[in-house]
């Protein structure tokens, strides 16, 4: 007798949902949309909470217009309220009031937050209020998992100019002293040879990764994409180191499928990495 066929549907395994606090970018290379590009390919369920509008592209920034702090603290809620929240990625914050809103709304938030401190744009165009620094510095990064400022974000922050990798690991390790929160400190803009980004936990050794430069200019959304990435793999489950090596690999390989998109730093290739394929390089 012919075995019988078994039609039963397997056990759905849920998808992380990952809240992405941040700004919009108009050419879908960083911000809210490369999160949300990031989340999907990574196996996540993407959320948003929009802080501002901008009008941007490959060359710069046009325009921007934040939102009205209470709108995004609404927008938080309604995304926690009714489908729940395993993590968070928080980007561009443009002023103090936004902050302020944001901090109050992820009260009694118990899922791990990753802060992408945004305050220039790879074009150089600055993305944050002054004023503001402090504000992200007291309220938000003492309730962060991570914090992943590249060297310019990281000497901002400190008061200092840092150019070089041993700076940069000094500088992260202060960071991490002043706020509690682990520090990604990200190392593209020093003249080393290989790009050095250290991870730095609280009362834990120091970690480096490094890799090769890629000698291309479509590198638009990379901070945006490496905190999405990671955010999502913790809400995923994974320790934190892990998931900052998983999410640089996904971030090496989305600039190698770039597109090649725009007349300036075109965006990355998103659409092109497969979550096993990362799996597969960190274990080499």
């Amino acid at each position: 007798m012919a075995g019988t066929m078994n039609t039963s549907t397997p056990p759905r395994i849920p998808a992380p949902r990952i809240l992405s606090i941040a700004g919009s970018d108009s050419s879908g290379g960083a911000g809210i949309q490369a999160d949300l590009k990031t989340i999907a390919m990574l196996g996540g369920y993407g959320m948003t909470a929009i802080t501002a509008v901008t009008a941007q592209n490959s060359v710069g920034v046009q325009a921007i217009a934040p939102m009205a702090g209470d709108m995004v603290a609404d927008q938080i809620a309604s995304c926690i309220s009714d489908i729940g929240v395993d993590a968070v990625k928080i980007g561009m914050l443009h002023d103090a009031d936004i902050i302020a809103h944001v901090a109050r709304a992820l009260e009694g938030v118990r899922a791990p937050i990753v802060v992408d401190p945004v305050m220039i744009a790879t074009s150089g165009a600055a993305l944050i209020d002054p004023e503001a620094i402090a504000a992200l510095r007291e309220t938000l990064f003492p309730r962060a998992a991570l914090i992943t400022p590249n060297l310019p974000e990281l000497g901002h922050l400190l008061g200092r100019n840092l150019t070089t990798s041993e700076q940069l690991v000094e500088a992260a390790e202060e960071l991490s002293h002043m706020t509690g929160a682990a520090v990604l400190a990200k190392g593209g803009h020093t003249s080393d040879a290989r790009i050095i980004d250290v991870l730095y936990v609280p009362q834990a050794r120091a970690v480096q990764f490094d890799h090769a430069r890629i000698d291309t200019p479509h590198t638009h959304g990379t901070g945006c994409t490496l905190s999405s990435a990671i955010a999502t793999l913790l809400g995923h489950g994974q320790p934190l180191e892990h998931a900052v090596r998983l999410g640089r690999q996904f971030v090496i390989r989305a600039i190698e499928a770039a597109p090649g998109f725009g007349a300036g730093n075109g965006p990355l290739g998103h659409q092109a990495v497969r979550a096993g394929q990362l799996s597969r390089d960190s274990a080499k």
